[in-house]
């Protein structure tokens, strides 16, 4: 090969891996995070798991992504390390998909039918079309339709370029005699996993092989021991991935290298075996891109048939490596960077947690109301130690939906995240301000403020109404109910009024001497948080109307609408039935 040749053999390889990875992404974009959705909760049995494995996988193009994806799922304690196991035999299956379709630039025919379906023949034109639609399309899934086919463009015309490079290897003495090496088994399986190490995926050393294979310089003898070390190659990413998580989610990386390794050796020791007695006449002849698949596929297929029954000894062999108990729940992290490598699945999770903390805040939030009439140490404890566990839970989606917002994301991931960083940061504060509620009440206790009648069933309305908008906009959050969620800002429009007006009620009395400045304080505190309270759920309502009508200055004119002030009536029995906050 002369430097024109490496050079070209070099950009093929990239077009190659590039179109690769790119085809893969927006097949993931496409996909929503769904398919990530169904194999967290549909593998309640070995074979399900062993079917989604495959299936997913062929749809994401990499064993290796799905694999960490499960450990992932063990590490967040989502997926039991037994139903884990069948996902990453399926996952093995699924990635040879690849190699069928790289197999398609073998494919040798005078018709037109045939013809058509050379890469080289349809690659330009899919690559044409998916520039228009790339370029024109307004439609997101279109868009990604448009990705996926000019991935699969660059993917096959690296692969063109790679077999054109490689074309004159046969006649190399050079070559030869490297593939002669490749011929022991022991060589060419560790240089297969080498070859699959270093690209961090089997599939595409396997496509690399296959490129090879159309020189016509690579014997059966030499692809299959390679074939097989790239298996266990493709353990490499998994395994880094097990860095840093707890016991199970590296027992779940180990079976995955178990699984590889075992196929490997028990597929070796019986092919080789026969062979010895046999001696296959077949070894020393070149081999095509198709056989490449076959075999590829055969021997994971082959490999998951037998050791599918063993799938409690193959724990037992990861529980044996990686010793120690297996960790509390509480101790599992609630959402893992594990699931970034797939942005629309990291943003559902990131969800899933934020309505953790909802609940946990509305709670929090409705005890800090209650403790206005009745105080106990109980609530207060649960109130100071929810607001606490907000902080935490703030700190870390945020950090979280950082992470993800520097990824390429669709439109309606960038919408979603919008609406996750609102209501992280208003659900924070509904909690803060419900501590302060419990300040307040605190303070009344010490200096024995005990309210007036009057006073009492005015804050009942404002606390009937406060409990009502906490509730509607959790609620309209996790159903993520738009038009639940407009009933919110109407219902802080009254707490707005109440507000102004027990205040006012409230100076009145001061004035009139039935209370004293240093004890209506801790009254105008509780008021005013409430206020606050409802503040903040509009804000997060709000957020989700814009993200609906797209209309991103929604805030700016809002008040616009609201009532005017002299629609208030002094009447608060009215606003207990108009609002059914009795």
């Amino acid at each position: 090969m002369d430097i024109f040749s490496i050079i070209s053999l070099l950009g093929g390889i990239a077009l190659f891996l590039y179109g690769m990875s790119f085809m893969g992404d927006q097949l993931e974009r496409l996909s929503g995070g769904k398919l990530e959705q169904i194999l967290e909760k549909m593998t309640d049995k070995t074979y399900k798991g062993v079917l989604l494995g495959a299936v997913v996988t062929a749809v994401i193009q990499s064993s290796s992504a799905v694999t960490v994806m499960v450990v992932g799922f063990v590490n967040s304690g989502i997926m039991q390390l037994t139903r884990a196991i069948g996902v990453i035999m399926g996952a093995n299956i699924g990635t040879t998909i690849t190699g069928w379709i790289l197999s398609l630039t073998q494919i040798n025919g005078e018709s037109l039918i045939i013809s058509l379906l050379k890469p080289s023949s349809f690659a330009p034109v899919l690559a044409i079309i998916s520039v228009f639609m790339l370029m024109f399309c307004k439609n997101e899934k279109k868009k990604n339709v448009g990705g996926i086919m000019m991935g699969f463009s660059v993917l096959m015309m690296g692969m063109t370029l790679m077999s054109d490079a490689m074309s004159g290897l046969a006649d190399n003495e050079n070559f030869t005699s490297l593939m002669l090496t490749f011929s022991n088994p022991v060589v060419g399986i560790i240089a297969g996993t080498l070859l699959a190490a270093v690209v961090q995926s089997s599939s595409a050393s396997v496509g690399i092989l296959q490129a090879l294979a159309l020189s016509g310089g690579v014997s059966f003898g030499a692809a299959f021991p390679i074939i097989l070390g790239q298996n266990i190659g493709s353990c490499v990413p998994v395994l880094i991935s097990s860095v840093g998580t707890n016991k199970n989610a590296k027992r779940a990386a180990f079976i995955y290298l178990y699984f590889n390794v075992i196929g490997v050796i028990v597929t070796g020791a019986l092919f080789y075996g026969v062979d010895y007695f046999v001696d296959f006449a077949f070894m020393d002849e070149t081999i095509s891109s198709v056989q490449i698949a076959i075999i590829n596929t055969a021997f994971k297929v082959f490999s998951t048939i037998i050791l599918l029954p063993f799938t409690k000894q193959l724990e037992f062999l990861a529980v044996k490596t990686i010793r120690g108990k297996e960790e509390d729940q509480k101790q599992q992290p609630l959402i893992d960077d594990r699931f970034l490598t797939s942005p629309a699945f990291a943003v559902e999770k990131c969800r899933e947690v934020t309505i953790k903390m909802a609940d946990m805040v509305e709670e929090t939030a409705l005890c800090a109301l209650s403790v206005i009439k009745n105080y106990t140490d109980e609530k207060a404890e649960l109130i100071t130690s929810n607001e606490k566990k907000s902080d935490k839970y703030e700190d870390l989606l945020e950090t979280y939906l950082i992470k993800i917002s520097t990824m390429d994301l669709s439109d309606i991931d960038s919408k979603n995240i919008f609406v996750l960083h609102h209501a992280i940061e208003n659900f924070e504060q509904i909690s803060d301000y419900s501590l302060e509620i419990l300040k307040a009440r605190k303070t009344m206790n010490k200096k024995k403020v005990n309210l007036s009648e009057k006073a009492k069933y005015e804050l009942s309305v404002m606390i009937a109404a406060a409990t009502k908008i906490v509730a509607i906009t959790n609620e309209s959050f996790k159903l993520n109910d738009v038009n639940l969620a407009r009933e919110v800002q109407p219902l802080e429009d009254v707490i707005d009024k109440l507000k102004k007006e027990l205040k006012h009620r409230h100076m009145q009395r001061i004035d009139d001497g039935e209370c004293t400045v240093e004890q209506g304080l801790p009254y105008l505190d509780i008021v005013s948080a409430i206020e606050h309270i409802a503040d903040h759920c509009c804000d997060l309502a709000l957020s989700m109307i814009e993200i609906k009508s797209g209309d991103y200055n929604i805030h700016s004119y809002v008040h616009n609408v609201k009532k005017s002030d002299e629609d208030f009536t002094e009447n608060l029995d009215s606003y207990l039935e108009k609002y059914s906050l009795n």
